[in-house]
């Protein structure tokens, strides 16, 4: 059975940097594609980046390019998002998600098929 494990969430200032990491576990993951979500109270949850697990390709939201970098850790089965620059606007509870059926990022929600518990993040202005 799948399992994606976030940590590295927390609070931070405005400018600031935090890095979460996400630990797949229970099967290899050759094929597919791994992204990160996030949710703020009250809005819809948004594609932040993902990364395909085989050749690494990477893809963002325009929201956050240039300032969040998504990497991947085959040994370690892990996938991490650095977030730089960090604004109140990116405050919201982060998942990472594991899609089987496509080795390319796709950016809707619904094209995930497991899901970690998610990982709270609060930036103060």
């Amino acid at each position: 059975q799948v399992q994606l494990v976030e940590s590295g969430g927390g609070l931070v200032q405005a400018g600031g940097s935090l890095r979460l990491s996400c630990a797949a576990s229970g099967r290899a993951f050759g094929g597919y594609a791994m992204g990160w979500f996030r949710q703020a109270p009250g809005k819809e949850r948004e594609f932040v980046a993902g990364i395909t697990w085989s050749g690494g390709y990477t893809f963002y939201a325009d929201s956050v390019e240039g300032r969040f970098s998504i990497s991947r850790d085959i040994a370690k089965s892990t996938v991490y998002l650095q977030m730089n620059s960090l604004k109140p606007e990116d405050t919201a509870v982060y998942y990472c998600a594991a899609d089987r059926s496509s080795s390319a990022v796709r950016t809707r929600p619904s094209s995930y098929d497991y899901w970690g518990q998610g990982t709270q993040v609060t930036v103060s202005s």
